[in-house]
């Protein structure tokens, strides 16, 4: 049933529930909004969408990568509830995502684009042109973690061009505009519509239209001095190493790639801005909770890092934006919250009866000034490059990573934010950090026991993938990701334990 809190911001009562026009981006970093006050990127429908409804300043993602990322994000659950660990182990339906709930419960469900879930599961969608590429193409460098390899090819991704837009990305936006011109009228049900599109994901390719707005040689570079570099935290060091990101990149390569993947937002920002166009020319707007988020965010070398997969601000920290369904307008929260927590909103807000099992706390009463929230964030990260499970806990302005096997790090945001100096183990901060990893245990009482679980669950998938494959296919996987010699030496120590 509906909070106490809930019954003041929704308009009606049950039987009246909110459609809902659910929009995902992929690699899109929590801080690359307008409405967050950044100094480059424009987005101006995210920003009016953020003035019309609540935009959660600082959210985390489950996973910072696609696919634990995704089955937290769908599923109301930490990733590792759902053994769902890296690109490797897409969810597979231990419990139900929220839009077997939604239908359930009496919704129309539509859904188009990337969901990167397990193909062929039933997940309360009737999908059309989705994708769930890892489930059929894994990650294989996420299954060589003890002792880890590296990705040859992560190198050359740091680099950005203006050109073409991506074609799958119209038809994302086509599918979810014909949703709403035509399916969604055809229904008497309250109705759900999911568009996953893939940008800002790399390769950076802007369109090429947005080199003006953005040109290479006035942007920006990250802040990372040799100092820093000097005493950086061996866990962050070694997926630095994983990604030859420890190679200094050229300034030109640099600005190329920030300005390409700021275009890249922007570009979403119009695809996004056609739909809720759409929306309020069909006079549904305010009849619609209308969601943005995304599955994790992008380094954009901040710390000396690109891309994911690392529990720092720039990949772990994504865009929330919730508005219309009763929700208050232009509100900004800046209370911690995660993506189990936007699920927990969305089943309330439909008059979905709360089940015990999720992970999240809804946010209605939150956006409402009401409280209801226990003011604490988390994510985990066993993906590749990864040389250990490591779990996170925001509470205020501090930021607390444990990393299993390896000495804890504790941030404070306020003073650091960009997150360079670690104040674990320091007898000031003693208090606030044994507070927080008290935290942690509370929400995950044996993390060290996560961390052996998701190893456990890699090596199998691991020793399945030399089992049914040859001996050639096997290192032609490995080819593509890791070069020739890694692939070659790898290939012949596991067949030749196979014998």
């Amino acid at each position: 049933m509906l909070s106490t809190a809930a019954a003041p911001l929704l308009r009606s009562a049950a039987a009246d529930r909110p459609n809902i026009l659910f929009i995902s981006s992929d690699q899109h970093g929590g801080p690359f909004l307008g409405s967050m006050g950044h100094p480059i990127v424009k987005t101006p429908n995210l920003d009016r969408l953020a003035a019309r409804g609540v935009l959660f300043r600082n959210t985390y993602t489950g996973s910072p990568v696609c696919v634990p990322g995704r089955a937290g994000m769908m599923s109301g659950m930490y990733p590792s509830d759902v053994n769902s660990y890296c690109n490797s182990t897409p969810f597979q339906h231990p419990v139900p995502t929220w839009g077997n709930r939604l239908r359930e419960a009496g919704y129309e469900c539509w859904a188009t684009g990337k969901l990167d879930l397990t193909e062929g599961t039933a997940y309360g969608f009737h999908e059309v042109d989705t994708s769930h590429g890892h489930s059929q193409n894994p990650d294989i460098t996420s299954l060589f973690r003890v002792p880890m390899c590296y990705r040859a090819m992560g190198h050359k991704e740091v680099n950005g061009e203006f050109g073409t837009s991506k074609p799958h990305e119209k038809r994302t936006l086509a599918n979810g505009l014909r949703f709403l011109r035509e399916d969604t009228r055809r229904t008497q049900k309250p109705w759900v519509v999911y568009a996953g599109f893939t940008l800002p994901h790399p390769p950076f390719v802007a369109d090429e239209r947005y080199a003006s707005m953005y040109p290479p040689d006035r942007m920006s570079l990250p802040e990372v001095s040799d100092a820093y570099l000097d005493r950086r935290h061996l866990v962050f060091e070694q997926i630095s190493n994983f990604q030859r990101f420890s190679v200094r990149f050229p300034t030109d390569r640099i600005r190329r790639a920030r300005a390409a993947y700021f275009g890249m937002i922007t570009e979403l920002d119009r695809l996004i801005g056609e739909l809720l166009d759409e929306l309020e020319k069909s006079g549904r707007m305010e009849r619609t909770l209308v969601v943005y988020t995304s599955d994790h965010g992008e380094m954009l070398g901040e710390n000396g890092l690109w891309l994911k997969n690392i529990l720092f601000e720039n990949a772990a920290r994504v865009p929330l934006i919730m508005a219309g369904g009763g929700l208050p307008r232009g509100k900004a929260v800046a209370t911690p919250v995660g993506h189990v927590d936007m699920v927990a909103t969305m089943l309330e807000l439909a008059g979905v009866p709360r089940d015990a099992k999720l992970r999240g706390h809804s946010l209605v009463g939150l956006a409402g000034g009401q409280g209801g929230h226990p003011g604490i964030a988390y994510s985990e990260s066993h993906s590749e490059g990864n040389c250990t499970g490591s779990f996170m806990i925001r509470k205020d302005r501090w930021k607390y990573i444990y990393p299993t096997g390896y000495d804890p790090i504790l941030f404070d945001l306020s003073r650091d934010p960009l997150e360079q100096h670690n104040l674990a183990g320091e007898a000031t901060a003693a208090a606030i950090q044994k507070e927080l990893h008290g935290e942690l245990l509370r929400l995950v009482p044996d993390p060290d026991a996560v961390t052996e679980r998701a190893f456990a669950a890699q090596q199998q998938l691991l020793e399945k993938m030399v089992r049914d494959n040859s001996r050639q296919e096997f290192y032609e996987r490995l080819n593509g990701r890791l070069g020739t010699g890694q692939a070659r030496v790898l290939t012949n120590q596991l067949y030749r334990r196979r014998g």
